[in-house]
């Protein structure tokens, strides 16, 4: 699928300015941005809060050279050094350096391919910025904390509200972009059921848009005699003959 096809790729925010985030947050990335220097950094947080989208778009507004590299997928440490090593030895065609972003780096080997990153950081120093992006921060080696700064993406149930406001026009505007009808109300169910997570909530939009008008009923488990629906609320009560039958 293209990334035209997919909603949390064709509307990913390019600017810091355009991402939804707690302004204390967003406060901190524009001063980044504006400072035109990128120290190393630790993105932690749940997923789909922007962590990933973030660290693209302030290598965008920089007009930086960047790679991203998907710690579950391309964890080998012999696949990280060839890429990172060919990446960061490189001088930038952009001019001034490079940034290697490293997307879910809690998923890279704490024995072997985390370790070795400490080196990479300290080798490509002059050329090249490194930003880590991670769902559980524990997993991350001590030595590497100490060598990023680190940023929190947490969302308080003030900003909650707040920040779904502001998803709300945002997913309004997406709708009526792709021609899609929609009710308000059940808009704001999915993005109540889903938040934070802001690409869930995209995601599960475009999955309800595929007839042309918004349907996501089905997806919110509304229907009680539905057989999922009748295991979970077994396991919640703790019915176990229920939950058997």
């Amino acid at each position: 699928m293209s990334n035209e096809f997919l909603w949390v790729e064709k509307y990913r925010p390019k600017t810091v300015s355009q991402t939804i985030l707690p302004a204390d947050l967003k406060a901190t990335f524009q001063n980044v941005v504006d400072g035109g220097e990128i120290p190393n950094m630790m993105f932690s947080g749940t997923a789909g809060t922007g962590k990933t989208t973030v660290a693209r778009a302030i290598c965008e507004e920089l007009e930086l050279d960047y790679i991203v590299i998907n710690g579950s997928e391309e964890g080998n440490i012999d696949t990280l050094r060839g890429k990172i090593k060919q990446f960061a030895s490189s001088v930038s065609l952009a001019g001034g350096y490079k940034v290697v972003i490293l997307d879910e780096a809690d998923y890279l080997n704490p024995q072997s391919t985390q370790p070795a990153l400490r080196g990479f950081i300290e080798e490509f120093s002059n050329n090249c910025r490194f930003i880590m992006t991670c769902n559980f921060e524990n997993r991350i080696i001590e030595p590497l904390h100490s060598r990023c700064t680190k940023i929190a993406f947490n969302t308080t149930k003030k900003d909650l509200q707040s920040l779904s406001a502001k998803f709300m026009y945002r997913a309004m505007s997406i709708l009526r972009d792709e021609g899609v009808e929609y009710d308000n109300d059940m808009l704001a169910q999915v993005i109540m059921k889903h938040a934070p997570d802001w690409r869930r909530v995209l995601n599960e939009l475009q999955r309800g848009s595929i007839s042309g008008s918004l349907n996501v009923a089905p997806a919110q488990g509304q229907d009680v005699t539905d057989p999922y629906t009748q295991l979970f609320t077994a396991i919640k009560d703790n019915n176990f003959k229920k939950m058997r039958s």
